[in-house]
């Protein structure tokens, strides 16, 4: 029997070849076909269903059907207005090498996780890309009403409902009769009825509960039932004690982690579990060879080099030991994952410094933390500058104490914020003393001639150029 996915070695290719879906396998043919003769008036489909119903694989096979280019946008990409106006905005205007009658397919996977802050943006982003875009546009979601309503009016509502029980039934019983497995009838209904009309899930427990079987009975299926789901503690413990790499592999389709989680536990636990120098460093070069495939899925948005991420990191680590270990030691959770909870404040602090530094000297902020906070940071150690850079930049305690590198607000801390405040506070003085005095002179009231040279001298002043780096 094949190690390859089965949920890959039976996706299907074409819309022809899904199963328990016509009605809205119709619906998604329609629409492309008004997009062959014109951009319809709902240009872009929103497919939403449960998990595992066929979404994605629809949007595929649509594009394969009809001879479109597809770019594909996932749930890992970054969520903000800018990514959206740049890759799906650019994308849905561009042409493709078939000129006018080629098509180029953009899909947004688990478009229903855009709302709120934190994705800057990204919802009213897309609404824009749907109004203005001559490229069709389809976007996957699970929970449907989770979308804004603004967005979910704009778009064609294509809902992909549970695969019936039935039609579950009988796929098993055809991979069954490909895979040359005998199964027992009550073995397939407990399956099918498992998966709760989730095609995916009933495909990736018959494979699961099959590795090494050429037939299977009731008992079987009921022993490995989904609810013993394995954690990530108990799959690490298989990857570092064991040797069978088929079995290891297939324990993480149990796991809710992705790959890119799951390497971070094993790179973690890994110098606890082998202690020997030789099976350490041929171990880290297999995991650096798996992180290599998911830097690849993370620039190209080809998902399929996860499971090679996943060999390379499960089975591949097990078998680059020359020895077996004995596991005395709790296995730990990621300390990258710790850290960055404690470090939040911190980095919060950082962005902020970086957001006044950058609207101060009309830079983007990513430009501002990488170039011109270390500056400032001098700027700020400066006695003849600090109370002058913080008060222009209005610097509160917590960033001066961030620049300063000092961990508690010390003496020097509060003279520079004292200092700053008190430079704050005249300059709004003089700038009220000003405008009144402008006011009077408009209501016909004419100051005082050595008053008004006292403005006058004061604003003369004030426009001297400050030789700074920034020019304050």
């Amino acid at each position: 029997m094949s190690s390859e996915e089965w949920t890959e070695k039976y996706r299907p290719e074409h819309l022809g070849d899904l199963v328990g879906h016509i009605k809205p396998i119709e619906e998604l043919k329609t629409w492309a076909r008004h997009w062959q003769q014109d951009a319809p008036m709902e240009r872009v489909a929103i497919l939403h269903g449960k998990p595992g119903v066929g979404k994605t694989t629809s949007a595929y096979a649509l594009a394969r059907d009809f001879g479109w280019d597809l770019i594909e946008l996932n749930a890992s990409d970054s969520r903000t207005a800018d990514v959206i106006k740049k890759i799906a905005g650019s994308a849905s205007q561009m042409g493709t090498f078939e000129g006018t009658h080629g098509k180029r397919l953009v899909v947004l996977d688990e478009a229903d996780n855009i709302h709120g802050n934190a994705d800057r943006g990204g919802a009213n982003a897309l609404i824009g890309v749907i109004k203005n875009t001559h490229q069709p546009i389809i976007l996957i979601a699970n929970e449907y009403y989770r979308m804004s309503k603004t967005l979910r009016d704009s778009c064609k509502s294509i809902k992909f409902a549970a695969v019936r029980t039935a039609t579950i039934e009988s796929f098993i019983k055809k991979i069954a009769s490909m895979e040359k497995i005998r199964i027992e009838p009550d073995a397939i209904k407990v399956l099918a009825a498992h998966s709760g009309g989730d095609m995916r899930s009933a495909l990736n427990d018959f494979q699961a509960v099959a590795e090494g079987r050429d037939e299977l009975i009731l008992e079987d299926i009921t022993v490995s039932q989904r609810d013993s789901k394995e954690t990530v503690f108990q799959v690490i413990a298989k990857i570092f004690k064991g040797s069978d790499i088929s079995e290891i592999y297939h324990s993480t389709f149990q796991l809710d982690e992705t790959p890119e989680d799951l390497i971070h536990w094993i790179d973690e636990n890994l110098p606890i579990a082998y202690r020997h120098p030789h099976d350490l460093i041929n171990s880290f070069e297999v995991l650096s060879r798996a992180d290599i495939f998911l830097g690849r899925v993370r620039r190209r948005q080809n998902y399929r080099m996860w499971k090679h991420a996943s060999l390379l990191m499960s089975g591949g680590i097990a078998v680059s030991k020359t020895r077996k270990y004995e596991m005395s030691t709790r296995f730990q959770p990621p300390s990258t994952w710790r850290r960055l909870a404690q470090t939040r404040n911190m980095r919060n602090t950082r962005d902020a410094i970086s957001l006044k530094i950058g609207r101060h000297c009309h830079v983007s902020r990513e430009f501002a933390r990488a170039e011109l906070i270390e500056f400032t940071r001098l700027l700020i150690k400066d006695e003849s500058y600090a109370a002058v850079v913080a008060a222009e930049l209005d610097f509160s305690i917590e960033e001066i104490i961030y620049l300063l590198q000092s961990k508690t607000a010390s003496k020097k801390v509060k003279n520079i914020y004292g200092s700053a405040r008190a430079l704050i506070e005249k300059e709004t003085e003089e700038n009220i003393e000003l405008f009144a005095r402008i006011e009077q002179k408009i209501d016909g009231f004419e100051p005082p001639e050595d008053s008004v040279k006292t403005v006058r001298k004061k604003a003369k002043s004030s426009s001297t150029p400050q030789s700074t780096l920034f020019d304050f």
